[in-house]
């Protein structure tokens, strides 16, 4: 058999396969949509979107993967058949800090795949706003970046907010510089969000030193600026790039090249645990020395790995902080059940914010 015989034959295949592929698909999704009518019957309100059973389906398919086909690349192909899947059950909205091709665009359609309907919206409250109102289902925010840092008004938004974190996303973030114009020499201004141009500090001063620098509200909106301004160049996303048709100049100008921004799923409703879990809590301590080793000996004592702590002021009143705490486990075990009972007595405040499967 020639080279040429084998190849037409192996397409020959390969569209066979193509076909078993798509009836499988099809057959898939008259369970989903026979799932989804059972789910409204029993409770109309019920989240169409199962974090736990997400996470469980492609686990469990990485782990009988025998290859060729990359285990990484099994988590974006089922993203999409789930998405398409959810989209015959009824509409996933999911707000976002807009325009399109932010990068928190980016982290939502990489947590609910490209058949969710997307609503861009001004600003992180916005984002609360239409969740809490029932505008829309789910709503993603920014909370920390690798590189600045925390993003304090999303934690302050939580104080007084009822929603609850039901996911999270780790978004790498790599900015790149784009224009109107095809030469990096005609850049009279460059403009993007304050974060971005953070991000970008130093290969800034190092290659555009004179280059007046100037804040947009996102990097999208940069993008989108840089349309009608051929001498200024933006600092956004590749999708951004295409999507308001300018061109790249520089690729990955981040300064650190391990620069990822972490990404919160906000929801009315809870996740089910899927036994690889996050819980979030918010806690303001009793002013009186040793108030903060009170705070963590529970942690301790129960065996709990707590990941992360923030402290912020209360702006209710002077020199009270509220911490932030991120701890291993999910509010359904005993373990942490227990440890946020003995927390209850130490604070004068206290908030569960949620318990979500761990970004993997």
């Amino acid at each position: 058999m020639s080279e040429q015989q084998q190849i037409d034959q192996s397409r020959k295949e390969i569209d066979r396969l193509d076909d078993e592929i798509l009836r499988l698909l099809n057959e898939r999704s008259r369970h989903v949509i026979t799932i989804g009518k059972a789910k409204r019957q029993a409770d109309p309100h019920a989240l169409l979107h199962t974090a736990g059973r997400e996470a469980f389906v492609v686990e469990r398919l990485v782990r009988q993967n025998d290859g060729p086909f990359p285990n990484a690349a099994i988590r974006p192909v089922y993203r999409e058949i789930m998405s398409a899947s959810l989209s015959l059950e009824g509409v996933q909205t999911v707000a976002y800090l807009g325009p399109p091709a932010t990068f928190t665009h980016l982290a939502a359609l990489g947590k609910f795949g490209s058949s969710a309907q997307y609503v861009p919206v001004s600003g992180i409250k916005e984002v609360f706003d239409e969740v809490e109102r029932g505008r829309a289902i789910y709503g993603v925010v920014p909370i920390e970046n690798s590189t600045e840092g925390v993003v304090n008004y999303t934690l302050d938004l939580f104080i007084d907010s009822n929603l609850m974190i039901y996911g999270e996303v780790m978004q790498e973030i790599s900015h790149h510089l784009m224009s109107k114009s095809e030469r990096i020499e005609d850049v009279e201004k460059v403009c993007s969000h304050s974060h971005a141009l953070a991000q970008c500090r130093n290969w800034l001063e190092t290659n555009m030193a004179a280059v007046p620098v100037v804040e947009a509200p996102s990097t999208s909106h940069a993008a989108e600026r840089c349309k009608e301004e051929p001498r200024a160049a933006a600092i956004a996303s590749e999708l951004a790039a295409h999507m308001y048709g300018l061109h790249v100049l520089q690729s990955r100008i981040e300064d650190n090249i391990n620069n990822f921004t972490r990404f919160l799923v906000l929801c009315k409703h809870g996740a089910e645990p899927t036994g690889k879990d996050k819980t979030s809590v918010m806690l303001s301590v009793k002013d009186k020395a040793g108030a903060l080793y009170d705070l963590l000996r529970p942690f301790a004592s129960n065996g709990i790995s707590m990941t992360k702590i923030e402290s912020r002021p209360s702006r209710r009143k002077a020199w009270e902080y509220i911490f932030f705490v991120d701890i291993e486990g999910h509010l359904r075990e005993d373990r942490i059940r227990r440890t946020i009972d003995e927390l209850k007595s130490r604070c004068l405040f206290l908030k569960v914010l949620g318990s979500y499967p761990i970004h993997s």
